[in-house]
């Protein structure tokens, strides 16, 4: 039996016709990411829907002031999960709640995964998968953004429930219309107008997060080394992963803008005129611009082989050069024609592969399966279930 549209639901179980009452969460508080792009695109369509937001408090100041919003990891947070008809959250909602009879959880999820996720990962601390699974048991439907996804999120999280293939709502901004007024407000906002933006988005290593420590070491990259070689022209756009924000030392540099509690990534994706990641989901998601990717790879091989694991390998067919040095990372952000040329092939088929439903329709796709409309002709549109 599939869950049903939210406003069946809501219809069926609080006796206010066509209101949803929806919980949103995207990394354990923030304004950000799919659940974003839902949420403003029901606002957009002005139904009488009640909207609430999990916050993280470091994070409050980045959601809009109309926003209704609760402390994550409160009773408040629970009550508002345990009342509502539809949750909406990229991550693992990591609390003690009871979903309510007759409510759907949609879990977005937030990346095509390259490292091995859930029950996957070749290392974790004890405990945490039994932790996390308790999550995954409320789940009612996982969003999945594509076929190569919906396969190893499957396996992963040993998910034999509803899987919405739709592709993922916050990628629609990289190829629609308002793309280019997005990019020049960022980079009139961050001052990095006339200057090549090099986003450095690198992934977290468990080991160094579980250890527990106030302080997740420095950045791998020789900051020092990159600003010499590029100069001005130059500005490296740092967005660590959110497990790590906060955590990591020696950020304060000339080159650097520490852009980890900028809302929203998609923005950077634009305002970058290329990204460098290493084992990050951030790889899938930049392609959809066709910009440069460069990778720097100094850990791989102990990253694949002890600490998480791939679900394929990234140096058989890379969509751009794996560096090991800064300097060869820095000689390929130097020559991004070339690195352009040289990895087009190889790019195309990546692209084609894990990018093909990012057509711009995915938030239509997920609104057509949990808020449909009758469309022209008297039928409901429902985005396709495997």
């Amino acid at each position: 039996m599939q869950p049903p549209a939210a406003g069946e639901a809501a219809a069926g179980t609080n006796g206010k016709g066509p209101e949803v009452r929806v919980v949103y969460n995207s990394f354990n508080g923030r304004y950000s990411d799919s659940p974003r792009v839902v949420y403003e695109a029901l606002l957009e369509r002005g139904e009488p829907h009640g909207h609430v937001w999990l916050v993280d408090p470091d994070h409050a100041r980045t959601f809009p002031s109309d926003c209704v919003t609760v402390p994550i990891y409160t009773p408040a947070a629970v009550e508002a999960l345990e009342s509502a008809d539809l949750v909406v959250s990229n991550s693992h909602l990591e609390m003690d709640w009871t979903k309510r009879d007759g409510a759907t959880y949609v879990q977005t999820w937030h990346g095509t995964p390259l490292k091995r996720i859930h029950a996957d990962v070749l290392w974790g601390p004890p405990g945490l998968l039994e932790h996390l699974s308790l999550d995954v048991d409320r789940w009612d439907v996982l969003l999945s953004p594509n076929s190569f996804s919906t396969t190893t999120m499957r396996q992963a999280f040993r998910w034999s429930g509803e899987v919405l293939e739709t592709g993922y709502p916050r990628n629609d901004i990289l190829v629609s219309d308002r793309a280019g007024e997005v990019r020049d407000r960022v980079r009139r906002d961050l001052d990095i107008e006339g200057r090549t933006a090099v986003l450095y988005a690198p992934t977290w290593r468990d080991d160094v997060f579980w250890d527990g420590a106030d302080d997740a070491g420095a950045l791998a990259l020789d900051v020092d080394r990159f600003a010499a070689e590029l100069g001005d022209e130059h500005v490296l756009l740092l967005r660590v992963h959110y497990k790590l924000t906060g955590l990591l030392r020696n950020l304060d540099h000339p080159v650097i803008i520490d852009v980890s509690h900028y809302p929203d990534i998609a923005d950077l994706y634009l305002a970058a005129d290329v990204t460098v990641t290493d084992y990050s989901s951030t790889m899938f998601d930049f392609a959809v611009t066709a910009k440069p990717l460069l990778f720097f790879t100094y850990d791989m091989d102990r990253y694949r082989d002890e600490l998480r694991g791939f679900y394929f390998d990234l140096s058989v067919e890379p969509p751009g050069p794996l560096a090991t040095t800064t300097d060869d990372l820095v000689a390929g952000i130097r020559d991004l024609d070339g690195v352009t040329a040289q990895h087009a092939e190889c790019y195309a088929r990546f692209r084609e592969r894990f990018c093909h439903l990012d057509d711009g329709h995915a938030t239509e796709r997920f609104l057509a399966r949990f808020f449909p409309q009758p469309s022209l002709d008297g039928r409901d549109c429902r985005a396709m279930t495997s």
